[in-house]
């Protein structure tokens, strides 16, 4: 069994409004000087540290079971299941913390459109992969739309190791409980993400050529970057609050 990171929700989504599962997922992070991602963020939204410095995650996987808990209505067909690759970061508004993303691609219309037009989440578009076959993880990007002046690609691969026990800056970056994101109306909201705390594998990244960073206007990142793996967790996502 994999070591758990020891740390629960602390605010339980009782009625969820969106179900799904996340699968064989893989956190590589890198430090930044705060000030280099304060600069991404909105007025508002303040970058979180650990140790001194803000954090930034190249997160892939496979989304699973996505649908609403409503008898056939979960998974929706379609977009109910696909590979996912994000940028994130972590970050305070008001009294909340949670995870603020930079970029999104899956491999999907339908949902990067509704996520961008509703909830203003920057979605997008291409040839997206994500495969894991015995302990080798193998993710892929190839970004179309939006289309940029630079290119937004990632090839990676990573091995899957030992599970780990629990440690400070593994549960900073990964034990987070809800997204932050601006709306139409240009407020800020929450929404609160519930599920059970993950169990935690070492990984080393065999692979790794990535543009996602640069794209989303990060400078290059510097040092060896912090690796761990999870067999993945179901998670419930609550009705988004707005933040005062």
């Amino acid at each position: 069994m994999s070591a758990r990171v020891d740390t629960t929700c602390p605010d339980p989504v009782r009625r969820p409004v969106m179900v799904q599962q996340w699968n064989d997922i893989v956190f590589v992070h890198w430090r930044f000087e705060p000030r280099a991602v304060q600069a991404l963020l909105p007025p508002g939204v303040e970058v979180d540290t650990f140790d001194g410095s803000a954090w930034v995650g190249l997160i892939p996987f496979h989304m699973d079971g996505l649908g609403f808990p409503i008898r056939g209505l979960h998974p929706l067909p379609y977009v109910g299941s696909f590979p996912e690759v994000n940028v994130r970061t972590y970050v305070r508004s008001g009294s909340r913390r949670g995870v603020y993303f930079l970029s999104l691609d899956i491999d999907r219309w339908l949902p990067a459109l509704v996520a961008r037009g509703a909830y203003r989440i920057p979605y997008c578009v291409g040839d997206v992969r994500h495969v894991r076959v015995g302990e080798v993880v193998t993710s892929s990007v190839r970004r179309s739309w939006p289309r940029s002046s630079q290119p937004a690609a990632t090839q990676m691969i990573v091995r899957v190791g030992a599970p780990v026990d629990a440690d400070p800056l593994a549960a900073f970056l990964t034990a987070r409980w809800g997204l932050i994101s601006s709306n139409p109306t240009g407020r800020f909201g929450y929404a609160p993400v519930d599920h059970p705390a993950w169990s935690l594998q070492e990984a080393t990244i065999d692979v790794l050529d990535e543009s996602l960073l640069a794209a989303a206007g990060l400078p290059a990142p510097v040092g060896d970057p912090h690796v761990r793996y999870s067999t993945g967790t179901q998670v419930r996502i609550g009705l988004p609050r707005s933040i005062r």
